[in-house]
């Protein structure tokens, strides 16, 4: 895949169905559920950005992310559980590797939704949507040394667990160990 085709198919952001999920595009409307969980610091401690604010932070983001969702520069879905019509996380690519045919993927789910299989169906889609559409090589995800229950969700997708880059990344004036896990597009649709 290369930088063009990403950008014709992501900036009209296509809609996922999975049995209880609705991935779809990050609507302003989506605000208050949004802000419901990126406030909680135990929702970000393991991640790369910090709790919001308030609302109107919120509002902001999605504003910004409407603007890159019109340029095709951003690939993440709003994770919406269809019995409850809300939003109730984000999951997607966080970046593409076009070089090497390759993508990694990234994803948060209100707490409120831990624990009952939403992750995996959610990164399931997007694994699909990534090998059988946009006809990727490899993904890989990454997770912060210390967030056991995201590795545990990553290989329940069917990836690899590669390795650790000690203390490689510095986030929040602190350096962290990150793990990296993979699967490759023959293993996905092996096991598919």
């Amino acid at each position: 895949m290369n930088k063009e085709t990403a950008i014709r198919i992501f900036s009209r952001m296509p809609t996922i169905e999975t049995k209880r999920l609705t991935l779809r595009k990050m609507r302003l409307s989506d605000s208050d559920d949004m802000y419901a969980y990126a406030k909680d610091p135990g929702v970000t401690k393991y991640l790369l950005w910090s709790p919001h604010p308030d609302e109107e932070y919120t509002y902001r983001y999605l504003e910004y992310v409407n603007g890159c969702y019109q340029k095709g520069e951003f690939y993440d879905w709003a994770v919406v559980l269809r019995e409850e019509r809300k939003m109730i996380g984000t999951c997607g690519f966080t970046r593409f590797d076009y070089d090497n045919n390759g993508a990694e993927i990234g994803y948060v789910l209100s707490p409120d939704y831990w624990g009952r299989k939403i992750a995996p169906e959610a990164i399931w889609a997007i694994l699909r949507f990534g090998f059988i559409t946009l006809n990727l090589h490899r993904i890989e995800a990454k997770f912060m040394e210390g967030n056991e229950r995201s590795r545990r969700v990553m290989e329940k997708c069917g990836m690899t667990f590669e390795g650790a880059h000690r203390s490689s990344m510095l986030i929040r004036n602190e350096y962290k160990t990150i793990g990296v896990c993979a699967i490759l597009s023959e293993e996905f649709i092996n096991a598919w």
